[in-house]
C-alpha cells in the first residue's frame, strides 16, 4: 500500500488507529506530494524529519517523491517541470543529498508528466539519469507518465524506457489518464489503464522482472470488481515475466 505522508503525519483518533492497523497488515511505502525537490526555496527540514520518524514508527522501507518543483515563496499546489540543465541537476542532487542525510537512507524520485518545458540542454532521460547518478537516489518508474509525455512531446516510449537507468528502479506506477486531444494527454489517475500503457508496463517487466507495482486511481472510482480486474492484470503480467532474460540465458 502507498500513502502520502503529508496526509497522515500527526493524524490520531479513529483514522490514526485504522492506519496503524493497516500498517500492521500490509507493507507501506510513502509517496510525497510537497517536498519540492527542484524548487528555489530551502528544503522543509521539519517535514523531512517528521517523515523519517513516521517511517521508523511504521517500518516503512521507502520514501519517494516527484522529480519536479511545487513551491516558490509558498506552495503552488501543482507539480511543475524543472529545466533539463546541468545546473538543475546539481541543484536537485544537492537537495536530494540533504534529504537522504536527514533520513539516513536513499529516496526514490519519480519520472514526472509535464506539459511545457522551460529550458533544456539535456534530454528528459539524460536529465533523470544525471540526477540519479549525481545524487545516488533511486527511481520510481511511472509507465503512464512515459506514455503521456511520449504523446505530448513526440518521442518513442520504448526508446525512452531503454534510456533510463532501470537498474535503479525500486517499483512501478501504472495509471489511467485523460485524453484532452489527440496530441494532448493529461495524467489524472482518474480512468482505466489503456492498452498502450499495459504494453509499456509489460515492456518494463521484460527488462526488470516483476517489480512491485502500484495501480493509481485517485477519483472516478469504478466498482471494486473493475478495479480488482486491473490489479489482476498487473499480476498476470508479472507472472509472465518471473524470470529476467539474463537469468533465462544463464
Amino acid at each position: 500500500m502507498e500513502a502520502a505522508p503529508e496526509n497522515w503525519i500527526g493524524v490520531g483518533g479513529r483514522f490514526g488507529r485504522q492506519f496503524s492497523a493497516m500498517a500492521e497488515r500490509y507493507p507501506i511505502v510513502l509517496h510525497g506530494l510537497s517536498l519540492d525537490i527542484g524548487g528555489p526555496d530551502p528544503i522543509d527540514t521539519e517535514l523531512v524529519t517528521e517523515i523519517g520518524a513516521f517511517m521508523r514508527r511504521f517500518d516503512v522501507p521507502l520514501y519517494s517523491e516527484h522529480l519536479t518543483y511545487c513551491a516558490a515563496e509558498g506552495h503552488l499546489y501543482d507539480l511543475l517541470p524543472i529545466p533539463f540543465t546541468q545546473e538543475a541537476v546539481t541543484h536537485v542532487a544537492e537537495r536530494v543529498a540533504q534529504v537522504q542525510d536527514i533520513l539516513g537512507r536513499s529516496i526514490a524520485l519519480e519520472n514526472a508528466s509535464y506539459y511545457a518545458q522551460p529550458h533544456r540542454d539535456l534530454s528528459e532521460a539524460e536529465f533523470i539519469g544525471a540526477v540519479l547518478e549525481e545524487s545516488g537516489c533511486d527511481l520510481l518508474l511511472d509507465v503512464n507518465n512515459i506514455y503521456v509525455n511520449s504523446i505530448n512531446h513526440r518521442y518513442d516510449p520504448i526508446e525512452f524506457l531503454d534510456a533510463l537507468p532501470l537498474e535503479r528502479a525500486r517499483y512501478i506506477h501504472v495509471a489511467g489518464h485523460f485524453d484532452e486531444a489527440e496530441d494532448l494527454k493529461v495524467d489524472t489517475h482518474g480512468s482505466d489503464v489503456i492498452d498502450p500503457v499495459w504494453s509499456l508496463l509489460e515492456a518494463a517487466y521484460q527488462r526488470l522482472g516483476p517489480l512491485p507495482t502500484l495501480l493509481e486511481r485517485d477519483f472516478n472510482l469504478p466498482p471494486l470488481a473493475e478495479l480488482l480486474a486491473e490489479v489482476a492484470q498487473i499480476r498476470a503480467l508479472q507472472d509472465r515475466h518471473q524470470v529476467l532474460p539474463s537469468e533465462a540465458a544463464g
